[in-house]
């Protein structure tokens, strides 16, 4: 069965080398008892170890059934200690943290033996070495024999051929010794139990054969057996450690030390917990911000109009004091004026906003739009009554006549339901419903009242007096009245009654009176009168067929209204000036237009007179950011091959906050988290002293474990585990601890800045945080963990 041929081993200690085997040559029965003797240092041990698998030969060969194991590689000697050797340590070797049971189990654990066999083989041992009721105690709970029982019957429980004793009697007193050498008698009579004794006398009563060894050489052999037959069915099992096993193993260790473990937890969270900290408020900012931007965005939109300016303030224009051709420094001594033309410092760009490009803007995803906004220059002609009954006209501008956005025509909702609160009344649902626009404190302008023909010197006006209020639209034909010779005047204060009444007057209603939100940040409109564009398109059909129209169109250099020449064109006034703001903030609406009389260019008249349908300027609010982003491409697309002066440039007034907002807090959040970070290197660095202390602690665990036939992947498993195990605890203690701190975090900005809810730790941040905790912990513990698989199991089980 088992055959030892021509065996050499050497030990070097720095420049000393010890010969502990030199040619040891013996052959062993299935089953028999077999004695090693010999003084300390006669290679006994040595041989034991290497009939063992636990150490290597350096010369000759070891036979298991007829096998040579020359070519035995690690996996093969870890199956042969697992599948084919039991060992009976002098000092029993269990695992501590382990029951009785559990130490028994581990072997057929590394065989992959089912747990319900596992545990019935288990149970069987135990009470054939007498300790069945004891199974459920750990080691420490036992007396000395009983550990040596405990460890026979761990050496039983996979069924091994061979059973190696190693002074299985030395720390036993008399009685207990007798006991276990007798158990060990009966087992030897259907197994191979080789056992090295100091105690000759054990030998000679107990074993069947006693093998005396000396200087590393067998002297003397007291029944060598005459042929040793070989099984040609001998295979080895591989063995394997599974991950849970792993996981159970070191889960029982890090139980025994619960303190130590919380602590190097917590400190190994303490990294975790501020980047969790920082990331919530980085994300609960986030939030805020793009809680304001929504609204924000309301306020800045991309907005297209006829004129777009692209205006550095930089650099002095060129040809002038201080420019690239003149050098002018700032605070000059010399007491001289220059000269200085702003105009020159601007570059001017004329959008041509075709019917083409109209249409393309129509086929924006609706999906990006919040809103759209278009900006006409027709002055309507919009009349009161008073309440005495006489009539008199709007100034428009006076009154804050503005259109407000709407939705895109494919998307149902209200932008004015999305921004505004209705105060009283309804939302417009038609074009001819107008509805006031009252600021945060329901206030409006006196000279706006004025204009409606509201008592503006009261202390208020009631609600119930605004909705309802009504107001006259009168066409162009009624309007403006020819004089004959090719001009027109606009009706007499007579003749404001008639009109008024005409059918042809379209009827305009207050229909209710709205006020922005609480949670906007601006009002999109200023306080005043707000109406739908359609109402404007609906004036303008009528207007272009009217004969002021076609008068003016006949006269392109005198004005039909006022009489009066028109002056030169300039870039300035042929659109009747520039607006880049959306309407409410300085930009185009009606409230901007002009007088027709007061028109110094043909286009101009025109389109105060209602004759161009193409708007002045177009405001789109885009939903958020991103979607302005892909707005932005959208129009880019536009321009794409086309020439300078053939390009519609547009002007985006939120690209600012987007690059301060984005860019600042980014900024912050990787600073903090580089810092924070910092910490976690510690961490590591923890880690990696923590678990290279766990496997000095755990050494003797160690060589126990390869004893039993696991492999070296399986010892750095059982390490992993360990890391794992504190990873994933430090993790979830970190992310609890961070969602505790940011209760009171959100009170205390609550209090400062009004913010609810700013910490807000996103659950993929923290699932992210804890795989960070675990891979890092795992990362730290790996060379602790391959520094234990690399143990010698012989120096291992040696250690205290």
């Amino acid at each position: 069965m088992l055959q030892l041929q021509h065996i050499s081993k050497k030990y070097t200690t720095g420049d000393f080398m010890q010969t502990a085997l030199d040619g040891v040559s013996l052959s062993f029965r299935q089953s028999e008892f077999v004695a090693i003797l010999g003084p300390s240092g006669s290679g006994k041990t040595t041989c034991l170890n290497l009939i063992g698998g636990l150490d290597r030969y350096d010369e000759g060969d070891l036979f298991i059934n007829g096998q040579s194991t020359k070519r035995f590689k690690d996996r093969d000697w870890d199956a042969y200690r697992n599948n084919s050797v039991g060992f009976v340590f002098q000092s029993y070797n269990l695992i501590s943290h382990m029951s009785i049971v559990g130490n028994v189990e581990m072997g057929m654990t590394l065989s992959g033996v089912s747990a319900s066999v596992r545990r019935r083989k288990a149970e069987e041992v135990l009470e054939r070495v007498g300790l069945k009721d004891h199974m459920h105690k750990k080691p420490g709970q036992l007396s000395g024999g009983q550990m040596q029982r405990v460890a026979i019957a761990r050496a039983l429980a996979n069924d091994p051929d061979i059973i190696l004793a190693d002074e299985p009697t030395g720390a036993l007193d008399t009685g207990t010794s007798a006991q276990i050498m007798d158990l060990i008698r009966e087992i030897a009579g259907d197994k191979l139990v080789v056992m090295v004794t100091h105690n000759p006398e054990l030998a000679e009563r107990y074993a069947d054969r006693i093998v005396q060894f000396r200087d590393g050489q067998v002297v003397s052999d007291s029944n060598p057996p005459e042929q040793v037959e070989a099984s040609p069915e001998y295979r080895l099992k591989k063995t394997a450690m599974s991950y849970m096993t792993a996981l159970k193993l070191s889960g029982r260790n890090i139980a025994t030390k619960k303190w130590r473990t919380a602590l190097t937890a917590f400190a190994s969270s303490i990294g975790i917990i501020g980047i969790a900290l920082i990331l919530s408020l980085s994300n609960g900012f986030d939030k805020q911000i793009s809680k304001y931007e929504s609204g924000a965005l309301s306020n800045f939109p991309v907005t297209i109009s006829r004129t777009a300016a692209n205006i550095d303030f930089t650099e002095p224009p060129p040809g002038t004091p201080g420019g690239a051709e003149v050098e002018l420094p700032e605070f000059p001594q010399e007491s001289e004026v220059y000269p200085y033309d702003p105009t020159l410092n601007t570059v001017l760009h004329a959008n041509n906003i075709t019917e083409a490009y109209l249409d393309y803007l129509n086929e924006i995803d609706p999906s990006l739009l919040d809103g759209i906004s278009y900006a006409r220059e027709a002055n309507l002609n919009v009349l009161k009554q008073t309440a005495g009954g006489s009539v008199t006209d709007v100034d428009l501008a006076e009154a804050g006549f503005t259109a407000y956005p709407s939705k895109p025509a494919s998307v149902s909702g209200s932008y004015l339901e999305q921004v505004y609160d209705l105060l009283q009344g309804e939302f417009p649902s038609g074009p001819t419903d107008l509805v006031m626009v009252v600021d945060e404190y329901n206030r409006i302008d006196t000279s706006a009242l004025e204009a409606l023909g509201f008592d503006y010197e009261a202390e208020s006006v009631d609600f119930s007096d605004i909705v309802g209020k009504t107001f006259k639209l009168i066409p162009n034909d009624l309007f403006y009245q020819s004089r004959g010779d090719g001009l027109f005047d606009r009706a007499s204060a007579s003749d404001l009654k008639s009109i008024y009444d005409d059918s042809q007057a379209l009827t305009l209603t207050v229909s209710g009176i709205i006020r922005e939100k609480q949670d906007s940040p601006m009002s999109t409109m200023n306080a005043g009168i707000a109406y739908s564009d359609e109402l404007t398109e609906q004036f303008i059909a009528g207007a272009q067929a009217s004969e002021v129209v076609q008068a003016q169109q006949s006269s392109p250099t005198l004005n039909v209204v006022s009489g009066q020449a028109f002056s030169r064109t300039s870039l300035f006034s042929a659109f009747g000036g520039m607006n880049f703001g959306p309407p409410g903030m300085g930009g185009s609406s009606t409230s901007s237009t002009i007088d027709p009389a007061d028109a110094t260019t043909q286009q101009q008249a025109l389109s105060a007179l209602g004759a161009s349908a193409q708007p002045a300027s177009i405001s789109l609010y885009p939903k958020d950011f991103n979607a302005k982003e892909k707005l932005n491409a959208y129009l880019d697309a536009w321009n794409a091959g086309k020439e300078t002066e053939d390009q519609v440039v547009y002007t985006d007034l939120a690209a600012t906050v987007t690059s301060l907002s984005s860019g600042i807090m980014n900024g912050i959040t990787i600073v903090l988290i580089a810092f924070a970070s910092i910490s976690l290197f510690v961490s590591l660095i923890m880690i990696g002293i923590i678990t290279y202390i766990s496997v000095l602690e755990r050494t003797k665990e160690i060589g126990v474990l390869r004893a039993l036939g696991a492999r070296k992947k399986d010892i750095t498993r059982v390490f992993n585990a360990e890391t794992f195990i504190i990873g994933a605890a430090s993790g979830l203690l970190g992310i609890t601890i961070a969602y505790l701190l940011t209760l009171p975090i959100n009170a205390v900005l609550k209090s400062m800045t009004d913010l609810s809810g700013v910490a807000v730790l996103n659950p993929l941040h923290a699932l992210a945080l804890v795989v960070l905790s675990v891979a890092l912990t795992m990362l730290g513990g790996f060379i602790p963990a391959k520094f234990a698989s690399r143990k010698d199991p012989v120096a291992a089980l040696r250690s205290e």
